[in-house]
C-alpha cells in the first residue's frame, strides 16, 4: 500500500499512475474524489482532506508500507503562506507517518539553495522538518525543472515559442537540468519501492549536466515549428519586472514572476552534480527534443495552445 499526498497535481496524478503500474495498492489524499483520464485503469482509495487535517492524515497512512508526500504551494504571497503547508504540512505528514517503513519527500532542486526565494526555503525547511521526525526513514526527492502535458508553469514559454519573433535567454553560462513528469514519476516509484538509506536524490532526464537556456529556447520554438531570434535579456530587466510585480501582491495577486522568482531563474546552476545524481533509478525515456514535441502535441490537442 503507497499513500500519497498532492495526488491531484500535475507529478502527483504521474505518480499515482506509475505506481499502479508497478503494482502497488494506492490511497491517496483530496478534497473531492477526483476523475481523471490518466487514472482510467486506476481506481485509488480516497481519503478525503488536506494537510492540515491530522485525523485524515492518520487515516491515509494507517497501514501503508510507504508514504509519498508529495503536496505543496509553488506559489504564495509570504513566506508564512509557503511555512504553513511547505514546512507545517510536512511536519503533520511525518508524524502520521511514523509507523511506515519507508517515507519518500518530493521536495524542489531549488531547496539545495535556500537563499534564493520564499519558496526555496520552504522546501529545504520541509526536509528538514520530516527529517527530524522520521530520521533515516525518510527519502527525499528534488525533482529539476518538470515539464510535460498538464503543465501550467512553462505553457507561457511555449505560447511565446510559437507567436513571438524573439525568445528571451536569461543568461549564456547558466546551466537549467530537466527532466519529463513521466520519467520524474517513474523515478519516484522506484525510489518508493527501494529500500529507505535516508539519502537527498535529485531526479533529472540524461542530460544531468543540463541546458543552456540557448539549447531550451531553441528547443521549445522547433517543438512549436518555428524559428525566432534569441536574444539576451539584461538581467537588471528581469529584477525590476520581478520587483513590480511584488507591488501586485498588496492587492491580493499572487504572481509567478516576483522578485523572488527571478532570483531562481537568474541562478547560473540549476545542473545536477555527480553526487546528486540518480543511483539505481530507472533512465528517462525522454530526451529534450521528443519531451517538448510530445508537450507541445498535448497542448494543443487540449486547446491550451492553437494549432
Amino acid at each position: 500500500m503507497a499513500a500519497v499526498t498532492g495526488a491531484t497535481g500535475f507529478l502527483g496524478r504521474q505518480v499515482v499512475r506509475a505506481l499502479a503500474a508497478d503494482g502497488w495498492r494506492v490511497r491517496i489524499l483530496a478534497r473531492r474524489d477526483p476523475i481523471d483520464p490518466l487514472w482510467r485503469d486506476v481506481a485509488p482509495e480516497v481519503i478525503p482532506g488536506d494537510v492540515a487535517d491530522e485525523v485524515a492524515l492518520g487515516r491515509l497512512c494507517a497501514g501503508a508500507d510507504v508514504v509519498i508526500h508529495g503536496a505543496g504551494l509553488v506559489k504564495a504571497r509570504t513566506r508564512a503562506e509557503f511555512d504553513s503547508v511547505n514546512v507545517e504540512g510536512a511536519r503533520r505528514v511525518a508524524v502520521a507517518a511514523r509507523e511506515a517503513r519507508h517515507v519518500v519527500l518530493i521536495s524542489s532542486l531549488t531547496a539545495r539553495e535556500p537563499e534564493l526565494s520564499h519558496y526555496s526555503a520552504s522546501k529545504r525547511a520541509g526536509e528538514e522538518a520530516m527529517r527530524s521526525v522520521l530520521g533515516p526513514r525518510l527519502t527525499v526527492a528534488r525533482p529539476c525543472a518538470i515539464y510535460g502535458p498538464g503543465d501550467r508553469e512553462l505553457l507561457p514559454v511555449f505560447q511565446a515559442a510559437a507567436r513571438s519573433p524573439i525568445l528571451p535567454l536569461m543568461g549564456e553560462s547558466a546551466r537549467v537540468a530537466m527532466i519529463h513528469v513521466e520519467d520524474a514519476a517513474a523515478q519516484v516509484a522506484a525510489l518508493a519501492a527501494a529500500p529507505s538509506q535516508g539519502v537527498v536524490q535529485a531526479l533529472c532526464d540524461a542530460r544531468a549536466d543540463g541546458y543552456a537556456w540557448r539549447e531550451l529556447m531553441a528547443e521549445a520554438a522547433r517543438a512549436c515549428g518555428r524559428t525566432p531570434r534569441l536574444a539576451a535579456v539584461p538581467k537588471l530587466l528581469i529584477h525590476a519586472i520581478g520587483i513590480t510585480n511584488d507591488f501586485t501582491v498588496l492587492l491580493g495577486a499572487t504572481p509567478m514572476l516576483s522578485s523572488a522568482k527571478a532570483r531562481e531563474l537568474l541562478h547560473p546552476d540549476w545542473a545536477v552534480s555527480p553526487e546528486e545524481q540518480p543511483q539505481g533509478l530507472p533512465g528517462a525515456r525522454h530526451d529534450l527534443r521528443s519531451g517538448f514535441s510530445a508537450t507541445v502535441a498535448w497542448y494543443r490537442s487540449a486547446a491550451w495552445m492553437k494549432q
